[in-house]
């Protein structure tokens, strides 16, 4: 989903979190240049992804590139060369410019629960939330209830791994000040929507 504008919800997040170690690995890939036999080579043959099969590469890879391509090079040398926190913070600030579902889920629920001295989420706050989806897009109500099950592991997880909460178990939220690189990239790149989707607390 190229436009962030466009309120349109998809589920092929479930494919992975945030997934830092094999983002860094395709964002390296992408600053060489996205040529088709280098990029079979590397996800295919050499399998620098490390998964069972080609298909399981294939679709985790294809995942990540489609997240790492609506942003610049910029980021992309953010993601290869930064510490943890710069990374997990530069990954979910693509996973939201490519998924409406994480970006609304943040600046609607999240932002409520900081507004409200509200500390925790729930797997409620994720139904509710997909109930408010569904009036938006109604293609949400033909969803599996297995899918809409991972769709929040795999979120609430993006949120524990950049630090939004504190584990998937308690699911308790923390501040979180984003990292200087990361914000002058947002300003510079004119990404008002994920920066407003992060900046909650």
């Amino acid at each position: 989903m190229n436009d962030p504008g466009l309120k349109i919800y998809s589920g092929d997040i479930v494919a992975g979190a945030l997934l830092m170690e094999e983002s860094r690995k395709i964002a390296a890939l992408l600053l060489g240049g996205d040529h088709p036999e280098r990029w079979h080579q590397a996800i295919v043959i050499d399998n620098i992804l490390q998964k069972r099969s080609p298909k399981s590469a294939k679709r985790q890879a294809n995942l990540i590139r489609a997240r790492l391509a609506l942003m610049s090079s910029d980021l992309w040398n953010i993601i290869v060369e930064g510490s943890s926190e710069t990374t997990s913070q530069a990954l979910l600030a693509a996973s939201i410019r490519h998924s409406r579902l994480v970006g609304d889920f943040m600046d609607t629920v999240l932002r409520l629960h900081w507004r409200t001295f509200t500390r925790h989420i729930t797997p409620t706050d994720w139904k509710d939330h997909l109930d408010a989806c569904e009036q938006i897009d109604p293609r949400v109500a033909s969803w599996k209830p297995s899918t809409r099950d991972k769709l929040r592991q795999v979120v609430f997880r993006m949120l524990a791994e950049s630090g939004y909460i504190d584990n998937t178990r308690t699911c308790r939220l923390m501040p979180v000040s984003l990292v200087p690189d990361l914000r002058k990239y947002l300003v510079t790149h004119n990404e008002s929507y994920v920066l407003q989707c992060m900046d909650i607390c």
